[in-house]
């Protein structure tokens, strides 16, 4: 018999998922993330598990009902409970922040009471390691975007490089000072205003200047720019974002995302038609942010800050 239709799990709560992953004898752990079933929950939280799974030989994420599961290999369940392993490959805001649900070998325990127990000297060497990762993605950015003959395309791809390092290696690496760890959802700004910007504005302005924020005015124009460029789940989760108030988040994720898929329309950007260069313009915020080597500038300066601690 052919059976049609969608799997049994597409139908489940987020609770009974949480439930059959607990279940499941080749899942050794559990433990879910993000705002999802916490006083923090909004209307755009996506409720998110981590599991570490038997036979599973590299991490995978899964898409599924609105739910998302980051899975990795057991094997990493024990050896992640190494600082100087951990530092080097796990992910460390996802198992820092995650509540755990199931564990019955008490390593992820472990490795959370690690990370939210490191000393000032661990600290320290982990936002050394970020920072020189930082500068060297910046030098790379440099050296392949900016100089005699580069092109608009360069200055976009610029752009785009300086948020991710800025994102994705400068921010965690700032909030290393304050024992921090970053949860990367749509409301971004706001929780990196929240956590850092009393305690380090210019990091956090410079920050907030790679983006170029303009409210809901600017929200309102990212978001009716998606159309016809393949951002469906994306526009529909800044749209629950511009709902809720946070615009800035529905911009800064947009941005980002936008970067992200459409890379490959970045590099061939004279190609493109105005019609779809307008609307990639306007996602990126190209007649707003710094462009080329003046979105690498601000980033260096963004990266001296956090180094001075300020």
């Amino acid at each position: 018999m052919v059976v049609t239709g969608e799997p049994r799990t597409e139908r489940q709560s987020p609770e009974r998922i949480g439930e059959r992953l607990m279940a499941d004898r080749k899942v050794r752990a559990v433990a879910q993330a993000g705002s999802y079933g916490t006083e923090f929950a909004w209307a755009g939280s996506v409720p998110t598990f981590v599991t570490f799974e038997r036979g599973l030989e590299a991490p995978q994420t899964d898409h599924r009902a609105g739910v998302s599961t980051e899975r990795f290999p057991y094997e990493k369940l024990e050896q992640w409970r190494d600082w100087e392993v951990a530092r080097q490959e796990a992910p460390l805001a996802l198992l820092a922040t995650s509540r755990v649900l199931y564990d019955p070998t008490g390593h992820y325990g472990r490795i959370q009471r690690t990370l939210w127990n490191l000393s000032d000297a661990q600290r320290a060497a982990h936002r050394a390691d970020l920072l020189l990762a930082a500068q060297a993605a910046l030098s790379a950015a440099r050296a392949a975007h900016t100089g005699p003959g580069h092109s608009v395309q360069d200055q976009l791809l610029a752009l785009a490089d300086a948020r991710s390092l800025a994102l994705n290696l400068l921010y965690p690496a700032l909030l290393t000072r304050l024992h921090l760890w970053p949860e990367f959802e749509i409301r971004l700004p706001h929780a990196w205003r929240a956590s850092a910007g009393l305690r380090f504005p210019k990091a956090v302005y410079r920050l907030e200047a790679l983006y170029c924020f303009g409210g809901e005015d600017e929200a309102r124009r990212v978001l009716l720019a998606t159309r016809g460029l393949g951002l469906l789940e994306q526009e529909r989760r800044a749209r629950a974002a511009f709902q809720a108030g946070y615009y800035d988040g529905a911009v800064r994720y947009l941005r980002d995302e936008t970067a992200r898929t459409h890379r490959e329309d970045l590099r061939r950007w004279l190609n493109l038609t105005p019609a779809r260069r307008e609307k990639l313009g306007t996602l990126l915020g190209v007649t707003r942010a710094p462009l080329g080597p003046a979105a690498l500038r601000v980033t260096q300066e963004l990266l001296e800050a956090v180094q001075e601690g300020e």
